[in-house]
């Protein structure tokens, strides 16, 4: 199949291309994002390929329908960006990459954690600058701690693994309680008991209308007091306005991020040179007890690899049977 992969950068070809290695489509990059905007790229193509921050609303899905699309192919597991209604109605076939490796983004978080908790990267630029002293880097021990994990698929039971081993307390929330977390020795309880009790709050949710702003100001008032608070999963599971008036209060004690609700004109690309127009974000940038990285949880060699031969995959089976090994179905209710 014409292919046309959108929002790629160096790594994104060189994967793709490795697992298109037999399977012989024709895959046509793109650095663009993928809009209503951009979807002209896509003209000679009979399938496109986006990412997370694509924005597949109906005008955008109009216009590649218009040109002959038939396929949009995520490689990503979420697909909250795609309308996916307006897709249904147009008789686009919408597939995804349910899972890749759960561990990168579990070991990701993790990472988040220590280093916000130990201040390793602001002891690291210290120490370059000649600058031995400790103050200010005092951190907390995580042996004993309650830990509250949100979303407790295949991510978010992997954190609950780790987090044992460090001999945490373990507290979890979702409407689907899974047997192998029970089996670990997580505890699950109400959302408003879990922020409550946790020293530190894990995002592992999808974003769905139920987990918009999860964390909202409502949920900042019931964490326990200097709540360490992450989120790998999604940005708009946080309302941002909130989280940032419970820092400047105390309420919240740190926050480590790898997504944010308005990433899309920000992440993957390099702004260094520019003017950061989004006051929300400065203002997270200026608080020293906030740690950010750019959607990075996903980008491990394994990762990237299994990203690559689930879409490739899904191209494959579309092209010969007319429907992908993971389609997105429609659900009216």
């Amino acid at each position: 199949m014409r292919v046309a992969v959108f929002s790629t950068k160096p790594y994104d070809r060189r994967f793709l291309d490795e697992a298109n290695v037999g399977a012989g489509h024709q895959l046509s990059y793109v650095d663009a994002r993928l809009s209503a905007a951009t979807s002209a790229l896509a003209a000679d193509a009979e399938a496109v390929c986006a990412f997370v921050n694509d924005e597949l609303d109906a005008e955008c899905l109009r216009a590649l329908s218009r040109q002959g699309i038939r396929l949009v192919a995520l490689r990503s597991a979420g697909f909250n960006n795609v309308d996916l209604s307006a897709a249904s109605n147009l008789d686009l076939v919408v597939s995804r990459v349910p899972a890749y490796s759960p561990h990168a983004i579990a070991e990701h978080t993790i990472a988040l954690a220590m280093t916000l908790n130990r201040k390793t990267h602001r002891a690291y630029n210290r120490v370059r600058e000649g600058n031995f002293a400790l103050e200010g880097l005092l951190g907390f021990d995580i042996f004993g701690k309650t830990v509250g994990v949100v979303g407790t698929g295949k991510i978010g039971q992997i954190v609950l693994q780790i987090f044992r081993g460090f001999g945490c307390e373990l507290l979890a929330f979702d409407p689907f309680p899974n047997a192998a977390c029970e089996a670990i020795g997580a505890r699950y309880v109400s959302k408003m008991d879990l922020l409550a009790a946790s020293d530190i709050v894990s995002l592992h949710c999808p974003l769905t209308p139920e987990t918009r702003h999860f964390i909202d100001a409502e949920a900042v008032r019931r964490c326990k007091p200097g709540v360490m608070l992450v989120n790998t999963s999604r940005g708009a599971v946080i309302d941002t306005q909130a989280v940032i008036d419970g820092l400047k209060r105390g309420a919240i004690g740190s926050v480590a991020l790898d997504v944010y609700e308005e990433e899309s004109d920000l992440f993957f690309l390099d702004r260094s040179g520019e003017v950061i127009r989004d006051d929300l974000f400065a203002r997270l940038l200026t608080f020293p007890n906030v740690l950010i990285t750019g959607h990075q949880g996903f980008f491990t060699r394994e990762a990237m690899a299994g990203i690559a031969k689930v879409t490739i995959g899904n191209i494959t089976a579309f092209e010969t049977t007319g429907r992908p090994m993971h389609e997105v179905v429609f659900n009216q209710n």
